[in-house]
């Protein structure tokens, strides 16, 4: 690990997965005493993610992809260095520590799974690669296009079923509110995907690298509005659409 982050995760995950447990006790009294200065760099994120990484690639098997994941890094050559591992992969293996899917099973059933995500990142139009698709303002459930800047709103994952989910997705079984890019009437929307698949809405949609994106049943695609309006909204439209796209 360096400087900061990470070691909370690891902590409880070592615990439990190593023949531990972490109890909870109502009346317990935990502090946290901090520096009024800190001797390090104020952005920590660097530090955050490539301990996030080491922990993920030591204890979390094939569910590791979900934290590449999470902070939008690809699994391949993500140009991060998280440092040796052998020793903590040692460690687990002497200590014969569970799997990372027993823990999901034995300890913590309520954390959502995301197996069926084929591919993730931003999602940019060839004839405007600055520009990304964005869940944009959430009250208005309407996709954007923005200034590309790789932050969550932007996040975007491609299932196995052909949904595309934009900006957080769900820690958890119970909170349902994952949003689903739908083809409704004039322009595409982002609705809940479990009420869009309950009221069978065109949430399907055909899409490869460098291709278009069009939605299976409506046979409309995904494309830019016409240079000179005033909009960064998407419209739907008809035929291949203009531009292809890529995450």
């Amino acid at each position: 690990m360096e400087v900061y982050g990470g070691e909370n995760v690891e902590l409880g995950i070592r615990v439990w997965q190593c023949g531990g447990s972490v109890e909870v006790l109502p009346c317990s009294r935990i502090a946290h005493i901090e520096r009024a200065h800190k001797p390090y760099t104020e952005d920590l994120t660097a530090h955050v993610r490539r301990n996030a990484l080491r922990v993920a690639e030591v204890w979390m098997d094939e569910f590791k992809s979900h934290v590449y994941m999470a902070w939008n890094i690809p699994q391949e050559d993500s140009g991060i260095d998280i440092g040796d591992i052998t020793a903590r992969k040692a460690l687990r293996k002497q200590l014969q520590c569970k799997t990372f899917r027993w823990y999901l099973v034995s300890v913590y059933p309520e954390m959502r799974m995301y197996s069926d995500i084929i591919a993730y990142g931003v999602l940019q139009n060839s004839l405007k690669t600055d520009l990304c698709l964005d869940q944009g303002p959430e009250t208005e459930n309407v996709p954007i296009v923005y200034i590309c800047h790789g932050m969550t709103p932007q996040n975007v994952y491609y299932t196995s079923s052909q949904q595309i989910h934009v900006g957080i997705l769900s820690p958890t079984v119970d909170d349902d509110d994952n949003r689903c890019l739908v083809d409704v009437n004039s322009r595409p929307r982002l609705i809940e995907c479990s009420y869009a698949k309950a009221k069978r809405m065109k949430l399907h949609w055909q899409f490869s690298q460098g291709g278009p994106i069009q939605n299976r049943k409506s046979k409309r695609c995904l494309e830019l509005q016409a240079p000179g309006v005033v909009s960064s909204y998407f419209l739907l439209g008809g035929g291949r659409g203009r531009g292809s796209y890529s995450s």
